[in-house]
């Protein structure tokens, strides 16, 4: 496989508020070693690429504020690898910013100027996955198999294409996708998406996951750089215009500014409504490799070993009386003594504890912005 057409994009500038208090603004989930096995979550997604796609085609978007965290963890990756947002935006203007990278990256190995550089000129194009930095693969073998599945139609198709996963709950914190009928998959086993549907509540969960049609959405993409370019054009033209403007400037000394500047007055849209909801040209590839995007504490307690009794102890240590399916995880010496109760996360990190009932672990999430509020981000 000719790895040198491929490029990464790591999306790396989220917060993780719902693991907070483990997950802060500036210790973010992703640079945390949640199993102890001396590796991040952003490095564990790395490394993951590595056979699929050459360091030097590895760009990671993300805050401003973890430019150096990025570096530090991962030290063959170059300062300018590393795009940093100085808002937060969701994904549609990363990825709009990384596709525009990409673009002057390829122009400058080419040799063409900016006036040869036509987004339908063959030599200008790639595939391109994108990927969250957070998610936990536990089948690595078979994802990168997967993964050059995808990457063999996207070479093929002028598609937008999705990973989407079988559900084995009716998840209530996920986004679900669609696969249309049997008669239009392609390639095998890759389908038209019919609809995307973001969290549902937990009846609605239950009937797609019943249903058989509806997949999770991994939040994985992969397209080439033309069919996405287009796609952006065609339902974000105002925000792909900004980045017209700053083409002369990608790779250059004049680009940091120029993001400074322009990136804030972009839309606040995911790629997920802002383009994939609306484009014609949508597939999904129904995927198996114990994939969890630990959004959650809840998806923690599910990939954690497991006492009789149901309990988990992440982090430090516990003594459980009387209790079933709690969740424990301490700074390291610290002891929990759990009597009584059931269902419970009981997390403490830095000044903070945190009990909850893992039923409510959907609200952490305001939580978190209510003590931000009350005690002036002294906790966040």
């Amino acid at each position: 496989m000719n790895t040198s057409a491929n490029f990464c994009v790591i999306m790396a500038g989220g917060i993780g508020s719902r693991f907070w208090p483990f997950s802060r603004n500036d210790r973010p989930k992703q640079f945390l070693d949640f199993f102890d096995t001396g590796h991040s979550l952003l490095q564990m997604t790395v490394d993951r690429f590595r056979s699929l796609v050459p360091i030097e085609n590895m760009l990671i978007v993300t805050n401003v504020l973890y430019k150096d965290t990025i570096l530090e963890q991962i030290p063959d990756l170059s300062p300018d690898q590393v795009l940093c947002e100085p808002a937060r935006r969701n994904t549609a203007p990363c990825i709009a910013y990384a596709v525009a990278r990409i673009k002057g990256i390829i122009r400058q190995r080419t040799g063409l100027t900016l006036e040869e550089a036509d987004w339908d000129d063959d030599r200008l194009n790639a595939n391109i996955i994108v990927t969250p930095s957070d998610h936990l693969i536990l089948q690595e073998l078979a994802f990168v198999e997967t993964i050059k599945k995808g990457l063999n139609f996207i070479s093929k198709h002028d598609a937008l294409l999705t990973l989407g996963m079988k559900p084995t709950r009716p998840e209530t914190g996920y986004g679900y996708i669609q696969m249309s009928s049997v008669e239009e998959v392609v390639d095998g086993s890759i389908y038209r998406v019919k609809t995307f549907t973001e969290k549902p509540n937990k009846d609605l969960a239950q009937v797609f996951m019943d249903s058989g049609e509806f997949l999770w959405n991994s939040g994985i993409f992969l397209w080439n750089l033309r069919t996405i370019r287009h796609a952006l054009s065609e339902h974000l033209p105002d925000m792909v215009a900004k980045f017209v403007e700053g083409e002369p400037y990608m790779g250059t000394d004049k680009e940091v500014a120029f993001i400074q500047d322009m990136f804030p007055t972009c839309p606040n849209i995911s790629i997920d409504y802002g383009v994939m909801e609306k484009a014609k040209c949508v597939y999904v590839l129904p995927s198996d490799f114990g994939w969890s995007d630990l959004g959650t504490w809840g998806a923690l307690y599910d990939l954690s070993s497991k006492s009789p009794e149901g309990n988990v102890t992440l982090k430090g240590n516990a003594m459980y009386y009387d209790g079933q399916n709690n969740m424990v995880a301490l700074p390291e010496g610290h002891l929990a003594v759990v009597r009584g109760v059931s269902d419970m996360i009981i997390a403490e990190a830095d000044n903070v504890l945190l009990i909850c009932p893992r039923s409510e672990e959907q609200q952490i999430r305001q939580i978190t912005m209510d003590a931000d509020v009350q005690f002036n981000g002294k906790y966040n």
